[in-house]
């Protein structure tokens, strides 16, 4: 083992999740800046423009899942094979992830950019929203392929131990970022004034910022071509809960908005402002999700199924302790975070009550969402895709729908009874875990 190098099998759960969650986080911290400074400087353009970020939202988390979760898949697989010391075959896994990252960007850019206008369609009836849902929307999703080269890459380097080299990429893509938004939407220092074309164009050179740093290290030889199959059916066995989870934000989020427009544009708006803000307070989380995954990983394959255990019940403690500092944001300045992208007094109004109920979410939500990469990391695909399901399928949307007939203050209910009952489902499920003989989640 090289120098500096952390012991799976014997370091500390606590000192793992100190040197591998704070770069993970601060990549991640990074990583929602994206969307966030996007939306504080769309919002002092236009309503309709914040209006028409929170439609896209759900496409640009379906092009996430894929990247993230085909790299989740890359990643658990290569510390499987690092785990039974079989590191030809970690580096052919590594091998497959650029081409196969060409392939899903292009069909993903493929698919979005034909099927953007009926989107708009059935998002909204303003034609001016319309219009800025299709404009950024095929920026974001056609030009992406700097989001899926440099999440495979990314995960790659995490497989190995390396956080440092893509939380610096994620950085430096985010302040290209960040630097670009105010030139390119305001039209300052002589550029022309794009708008929200111009947000989605600084958007997708961070990107490829981020991925041309990552690129060098991150890029393994492709395998010989008879090995490709082997390759892709691990790394969906294993990503395919990850993409079904992050992919299920999609769909029910879509839902949701749906559920919402019949109300007011207001609560769709108030819908995706929620999840800007998401996203900044389950960056703990997140790091949590991505830094037990080897963990649990390796030691899984060495059948050490307490040690498992031991992570996932420390992950538990850190990802409630985390998640509860944001429950007191959400329950106590609530109009402070609403006002930082919009001014409109309705959206404030729906969204402190909105806020208040949602927060009460967060701590049952780090349970219920550590509970499905806990099975991804052991190969209980089922159990994680279940898990997943019940709570995107058979709780969100139809909870939302039943609420939403007593009104709009009633609907955001969904969120906190939704988590409650996807943890009990997931304890259920996990005590079950250990009793019999563990299982390869590789093909070897």
């Amino acid at each position: 083992m090289e120098k500096g190098q952390i012991d799976f099998a014997k370091d500390s759960v606590w000192k793992m999740i100190f040197r591998l969650a704070p770069p993970v986080m601060a990549a991640q911290l990074i990583q929602a800046l994206y969307n966030i400074v996007d939306s504080f400087f769309i919002g002092r353009c236009s309503e309709e423009g914040l209006t028409a970020l929170s439609i896209v939202y759900p496409l640009q988390l379906l092009m996430i899942a894929l990247a993230v979760g085909s790299g989740v898949g890359i990643n658990t697989a290569m510390a499987f094979f690092s785990g039974i010391k079989k590191k030809k075959r970690a580096a052919e896994t590594a091998g497959v992830g650029t081409p196969l990252a060409f392939v899903i960007w292009l069909l993903f850019a493929l698919i979005c950019y034909l099927i953007m206008p009926f989107y708009a369609r059935i998002s909204t009836d303003s034609e001016m929203i319309r219009a800025d849902v299709v404009r950024y929307g095929r920026i974001v999703c056609v030009f992406s392929f700097g989001l899926f080269f440099e999440s495979i890459w990314t995960k790659i380097l995490q497989s190995k131990g390396d956080m440092k080299l893509p939380m610096t990429a994620q950085i430096i893509g985010a302040i290209v970022n960040i630097a670009l938004d105010p030139l390119l939407i305001f039209g300052w220092l002589g550029l022309p004034k794009l708008g929200i074309t111009g947000a989605a164009i600084s958007t997708v050179i961070g990107q490829i910022a981020a991925a041309l740093i990552v690129m060098k290290r991150g890029f393994y030889k492709p395998p010989a071509l008879k090995k490709y199959w082997v390759n892709i059916r691990n790394i969906y066995r294993l990503g395919t809960p990850n993409i079904l989870m992050q992919s299920a934000y999609t769909f029910y989020i879509f839902g949701l908005n749906m559920i919402l427009a019949t109300f007011s544009d207001q609560a769709v708006t108030v819908l995706g402002l929620y999840y800007k803000w998401q996203t900044f307070f389950f960056i703990p989380l997140g790091a949590l999700q991505t830094c037990i995954v080897p963990m649990i990983s390796f030691n899984y394959a060495q059948q050490n199924t307490k040690r498992c255990r031991s992570i996932l019940w420390d992950a538990f403690i850190a990802g409630a302790v985390l998640m509860g500092m944001g429950t007191l944001c959400f329950l106590f300045i609530p109009s402070q975070m609403i006002r930082f992208f919009s001014h409109d007094s309705e959206v404030l109004r729906i969204g402190v009550h909105g806020f208040h109920i949602i927060g009460l979410s967060f701590v049952p939500m780090a349970v219920s969402l550590l509970f499905p990469v806990f099975f991804q990391a052991v190969g209980s695909p089922f159990k994680s895709s279940a898990l997943t399901v019940i709570r995107t399928v058979f709780l969100f949307v139809p909870l939302g729908w039943l609420f939403a007939r007593f009104g709009l203050y009633y609907f955001w209910l969904t969120y906190p009874i939704t988590e409650i009952i996807t943890s009990a489902v997931g304890f259920a499920m996990f005590r079950r875990f250990g009793r019999n003989k563990t299982k390869t989640p590789c093909k070897q």
